[in-house]
Order: C-alpha cells, then sequence, then structure tokens
C-alpha cells in the first residue's frame, strides 16, 4: 500500500479535487467508523476500546481545521496504525486510496515556448487526450522558388 500522506488527507479534507475529493472525504469518513476487525478487537482496553484510535476521532478534526498539518499527520498516523491491526480495513484503505489519489491535484505543470513565431496552435496545460488539428494554410509559402 502506498503511504497516505498528511498532506493528501488535508487536500481532501480542504475541498482540494472538486467533487469527486469531497466524496473521497465521506468514503474516508465511512470507512473509519466501521467497526475494528476480530483480530484488532482481541487486545482491548478494560473499557473495551481497541488498543488504537479507529480515526473516526481525527478524521472529524482534520474536516473542522484542513490547514492544520497536525490533525493531518494525526489522522495519517490513525489511518496507519489502524491498518496496521486490522487486515480487513487495511484492504478497504488501500482500495479508498487508490480511488482517493485520482481525485487530488496533482503535478505542476510548467509550460514554456521558445524558439520564434509559432506557425500553428499552442496549447499549454496537462493531460491532453484524444486531440486533433485540421491546419490549412490560408497564404502562400514565400519559401518557395
Amino acid at each position: 500500500m502506498d503511504p497516505i500522506t498528511a498532506a493528501a488527507l488535508a487536500a481532501l479534507a480542504g475541498g482540494l479535487g472538486g467533487e469527486a475529493g469531497r466524496q473521497a472525504w465521506q468514503g474516508l469518513s465511512v470507512l473509519v467508523r466501521r467497526p475494528f476487525g476480530r483480530a484488532a478487537t482481541q487486545t482491548t482496553h478494560d473499557d473495551g476500546r481497541p488498543p488504537v484510535s479507529s480515526g473516526a476521532p481525527e478524521v472529524a478534526a482534520l474536516e473542522g481545521d484542513p490547514a492544520d498539518p497536525m490533525l493531518a499527520q494525526a489522522l495519517a498516523t490513525a489511518l496507519g496504525a489502524r491498518a496496521a491491526l486490522d487486515g480487513e480495513f487495511r484492504i478497504l484503505l488501500d482500495e479508498w486510496w487508490q480511488r482517493a489519489q485520482a481525485s487530488l491535484p496533482g503535478g505542476d505543470v510548467h509550460n514554456s515556448i521558445s524558439g520564434g513565431t509559432q506557425n500553428g496552435p499552442v496549447l499549454q496545460g496537462r493531460d491532453f487526450s484524444n486531440l486533433t488539428f485540421h491546419m490549412t494554410r490560408t497564404t502562400a509559402s514565400t519559401d518557395r522558388d
């Protein structure tokens, strides 16, 4: 499983990623409210709580203040600890993380145009696909002899 970074959790909590990011955050909220798996609950505190946080309090805290890096780190730690103790949770968390990464804004884009006048369309951006240019020359070329 790829590590879930505090920065990614903060980005999701802060609403980055638009609707997909919001849905990913909701998915995490539902996931952490699931009961611990059987193996994880074999060792409990005197009051029946498992030895680590479910992650639900950390989700709520980060949702309330997504700019706080300490809250984001606390959630990342809680998720990692729970995943280490609960195999079923680890699988579900990994599946959630794979989907959530797609909703995060990623990768810096640095566009540069050099070399003088461009004789055609210039696109600047990221992740273009299925583009077709139908170009016709509108003036006669003066380079011909």
